[in-house]
């Protein structure tokens, strides 16, 4: 039944002290905050750590959600933030762009072995390959507005910057993730003939 409420009664539950509401809310934003997490950490357990204290500070924090924006995006806030934060104490090393441990595909349920899953298969593995090999800020644009589904002003925002320099920053990272899937699939290219 919980998961037929929107994320605004689910946050008032939670509030009132149902934990199940909470773990809920939990369940239905874990995949993108995990994904989100992964584009700045490049690592899997640094994103696991990451995306597991973006959700206590977020219930920690319940309360003075103001409703303002939806859930998501003051969550994904909450995500950038913890990111960076990680990244500034660690440093971490930089990892090849071959290392398959730094990409991340979302899984989709599959259909069977028909050509059209393949072929999806297919671009989304080319698609996140380039996506890793972005910024971390142009990844999480990227991610934000393309996976997230948010708009210009949601993602500005999630990452405390005006939505104009948002709608720039998109731009320009579009084109580096255009350049980088034109190098790789030349590559791959190569590699067929």
């Amino acid at each position: 039944m919980q998961s037929r409420l929107s994320d605004t009664e689910l946050i008032e539950q939670s509030l009132a002290g149902n934990q199940s509401a909470y773990a809920e809310l939990v369940k239905r934003h874990q995949r993108f905050v995990f994904t989100l997490a992964m584009r700045f950490t490049k690592n899997r357990e640094d994103a696991e750590e990451v995306a597991q204290d973006c959700f206590i500070k977020a219930f920690r924090s319940l309360v003075s959600f103001k409703q303002e924006s939806k859930f998501s995006t003051w969550l994904y806030s909450i995500v950038y933030t913890t990111a960076m934060t990680s990244l500034r104490k660690t440093r971490l090393d930089t990892a090849s762009i071959d290392d398959e441990d730094t990409l991340i595909q979302v899984a989709n349920v599959p259909s069977g072995y028909d050509t059209d899953n393949i072929e999806n298969k297919s671009r989304s593995f080319y698609l996140n390959q380039a996506i890793g090999q972005l910024t971390a800020d142009d990844a999480a644009i990227i991610t934000l507005f393309y996976q997230g589904g948010q708009s210009l002003e949601e993602i500005a925002r999630t990452l405390g910057i005006e939505a104009n320099s948002v709608k720039v920053k998109l731009f320009r990272a579009r084109q580096r993730l255009k350049e980088k899937l034109e190098r790789n699939l030349k590559h791959e290219v190569k590699e067929l003939i």
